[in-house]
């Protein structure tokens, strides 16, 4: 279900992307493709890009700790596999 929301995030973010990236003289295919693989991430670099520093920083440095909790989530559930932890 996790990645469903996460897929659904970064086809939100692409949609946008892909609307407001010509307003601001970008492609906006490059920043809507971008978007859909990366997403919040890259949502963060665009805003920076365009002149939205403040809010780009801070979707930037919000998506870096979200993505690193998740990265460490799963590796310390792969270790906990490895010893041979289960909850069954």
């Amino acid at each position: 279900m996790r990645w469903i929301t996460g897929w659904f995030v970064s086809i939100i973010v692409s949609v946008y992307l892909f609307v407001d990236a010509p307003k601001h003289g970008k492609n906006k295919w490059l920043w809507a493709i971008l978007g859909l693989l990366f997403g919040l991430f890259t949502f963060g670099i665009y805003l920076i890009k365009t002149g939205r520093k403040g809010l780009g920083w801070t979707v930037l440095i919000v998506s870096i700790i979200i993505y690193s909790i998740f990265i460490l989530v799963y590796v310390f559930y792969f270790l906990l596999l490895m010893i041979g932890y289960s909850n069954v």
